[in-house]
């Protein structure tokens, strides 16, 4: 009997060795060139791309739609890896059902390509929207149509996520921002802050690297306003000081405001109207220039009868969100389970 015992627990170890990852999906990366990104100002083309495929995906023929999720500032494709567990975690608890997730790796030379066509740093939209979409479903086993696409991401990414879906509806049927940013001129990101003043005694890179704020002010002109004859940054923005004094450049606030969801409501109406679903969240003690900006996204929404849903919770910019009682299984996946279309025709 004791003899008998072993053999069953080697057998049963063995089974548990072989099979670890029964209830665990995997994480494949992979890297793609996009002539949308070819540039002459250093940002590599070559892109890595990371894929979440669901437990069973190789022991099946079944197809799946695609979350597709946009990482944050300064962020890679690498986070993937970490939040797979949590994938696992909303599959197995029933959160959602099985599904592909993808992350691009957008972080460029200067943090971050806010999913923007810079036209000389390279069109990261296109390439977003276009590339990877036709990569993932040439690669994978999706569901190859709009309504079996969400698009979603967290403060740049949920910025980014929110303006492809503006502009291609017919991509991404549903759209969830995590805690958004870059949605209007607003705080830091406004004249009325230090942030302008202090970039105006930025001379190169060394002192950029010290103004946090500075270097998010050269991501938007580079994203929105790029300037191939303005060194060092070759962009423009929008407010600059002059011997203390503050002016504006109205020409280059008006390229801003045409990359800031905030104010392109009213010239995507339309669009806006053929997604499926439209939800964003920010936490309460983020910060104003995300609660702001996030009320008067939703104000204005509501304003010009656009269905929507937002939300505020207790957290801040970065907590409550990656953990498993946190935004992503409890609120961004079901989110998706609901919206998406499953179904295998």
């Amino acid at each position: 009997m004791k003899n008998l015992f072993l053999v069953c627990l080697i057998f049963f170890s063995i089974l548990f060795i072989a099979y670890p990852q029964s209830n665990e999906g995997k994480v494949l990366t992979d890297t793609i060139y996009s002539e949308n990104l070819e540039n002459d100002f250093g940002e590599n083309p070559n892109r890595a791309v990371s894929v979440y495929l669901p437990p069973g995906y190789d022991e099946s023929e079944q197809r799946y739609p695609v979350i597709y999720f946009l990482h944050g500032f300064s962020g890679d494709n690498r986070m993937l890896t970490p939040m797979a567990g949590l994938l696992d975690f909303a599959i197995s608890s029933n959160k959602i059902r099985p599904f592909i997730l993808v992350i691009p790796d957008q972080k460029t030379t200067y943090d971050g390509s806010f999913y923007s066509n810079s036209q000389i740093f390279g069109n990261w939209e296109d390439f977003t929207a276009f590339d990877l979409v036709e990569y993932v479903d040439t690669n994978f086993r999706t569901i190859a149509k709009s309504e079996s696409r969400g698009i979603t991401g967290h403060s740049m990414g949920g910025y980014g996520a929110i303006k492809i879906a503006m502009h291609h509806p017919e991509i991404f049927s549903s759209v969830y921002a995590l805690s958004p940013g870059a949605l209007a001129i607003v705080r830091e990101y406004g004249p009325n802050s230090s942030t302008y003043r202090d970039f105006a005694t930025v001379k190169n890179q060394e002192d950029l690297n010290k103004l946090y704020f500075g270097k998010v002010i050269v991501a938007f002109g580079k994203s929105w306003s790029p300037n191939p004859n303005n060194p060092p940054f070759y962009c423009d923005v929008p407010f600059e000081y002059n011997e203390g004094v503050l002016e504006v450049n109205q020409e280059v606030l008006e390229k801003w405001y045409k990359n800031m969801p905030f104010y392109m409501i009213d010239d995507y109406l339309d669009n806006l109207n053929k997604l499926k679903a439209i939800k964003f969240d920010w936490g309460r003690n983020a910060g104003d220039r995300f609660t702001i900006q996030c009320k008067m996204f939703s104000q204005k929404l509501e304003n010009v009868g656009i269905k929507h849903y937002a939300e505020e919770y207790i957290g801040t910019h970065v907590n409550n969100i990656y953990t498993t009682d946190g935004r992503i299984p409890n609120q961004m996946l079901p989110f998706f389970d609901f919206y998406l279309d499953f179904s295998q025709e």
